[in-house]
Order: structure tokens, then sequence, then C-alpha cells
């Protein structure tokens, strides 16, 4: 039997260490770490890119999240699989750069479990999207100020790594004058 790459996900220890390969949703059933690519576009307006998932996701549909993210195929760098994500949801295409990487564990409904050791990508174009509907039902271009303020407000519109991974984010914005600068 030929297995699909993109059932596999990269099993990694808490240092990132590949230690094995697990079927996707068992990864998300067992809990088992694994790694994650998270991809952030902002335009020349520094208003940042999101999606909402399509209905037909398997869990999390129809929430808000950011530009794009997948799980590495086995073999395929972190810089690659962000660049195909992008490109596969978005069809977008643009120079990513990783600016952070952070572990963490949420329930995200249907018995399933993200435990993900997540490398997040950020981008800037002001190309606009050709969204795969298979992937993606809308976008939008929000400023920081009022993303902020519908995440506090309504949390539950947005996807659960989402949320965890805007925490880290704003404490890596606020520290990186790089990303402050180019924002």
């Amino acid at each position: 039997m030929i297995i699909n790459p993109g059932d596999l996900v990269v099993l990694v220890d808490e240092n990132d260490n590949e230690i094995g390969l697990m079927e996707k949703l068992q990864a998300h059933t067992v809990p088992a770490l694994h790694r994650a690519v998270s991809v952030f576009i902002f335009n020349s307006r520094k208003q940042m890119l999101l999606q909402r998932r399509a209905e037909s996701k398997y869990h999390s549909a129809s929430l808000w999240t950011n530009t794009a993210c997948t799980h590495p195929y086995p073999g395929e760098s972190n810089s690659v699989a962000a660049a195909r994500r992008l490109k596969q949801e978005m069809g977008l295409e643009t120079e990513l750069r990783e600016i952070f990487r952070f572990i963490y564990r949420a329930e995200v409904g249907k018995g399933l479990i993200e435990y993900e050791y997540d490398h997040v990508f950020i981008g800037f174009s002001d190309e606009l999207p050709k969204p795969n509907l298979n992937e993606v039902c809308e976008y939008e271009y929000i400023d920081l100020a009022d993303l902020k303020e519908r995440l506090q407000n309504d949390p539950n519109r947005f996807t659960v790594w989402f949320r965890k991974i805007m925490d880290e984010f704003s404490t890596h914005f606020q520290e990186t004058s790089e990303i402050k600068s180019a924002i």
C-alpha cells in the first residue's frame, strides 16, 4: 500500500529532534508531539492576512486563523512546507522567514488534540490571495489592533492554535526590532 506523505506527521521530541513518523489522525488522537508550520502574511499597510477555514475541514471548520498552516512531509524542510502550504491554501508565493518556534497542546474538538512543535513564518505581499475553496471559505486583511480586540471579545471565532500563536507572536513582535520595523 502506498501512503500519501500528507497522511503522515513527523514526530519530534521537545528539542525538535525527529523520532519517527505517525499517521496524522492517530497523532492527533494519542496525542503525539509532531512538527508543524504556521505562516503569517502582512501587506504593505501592515495588515495581517487571515483565512476562515472551509466548512468541510475535519476539525476547526469555519473558524478564523492565520494565513496558512500545515505539517511538513517526511524529509521536507520547514521552509519548503510553509511555502508549499501558502501556495496550496492561498495561491500566494513570497519569501518567508522563520521568526520563532514553540510547543503547544490544545483540544480542537471531535476528540482531537493538537500537540505541536510549531515553526512560525512571516512574509510580506500585496498580491491578492487566490484561495483554494477546499481549504478556505473566506479571507480578510486586518489591522493588529482590530485583531487584538476581536480575539479578546470573541475568541471562539478563532482556532485554538491561532489564539496560542498570537500570544507568542505578540511577545516576539515586541522583542524583534526587525519585525517591528517591517510591520
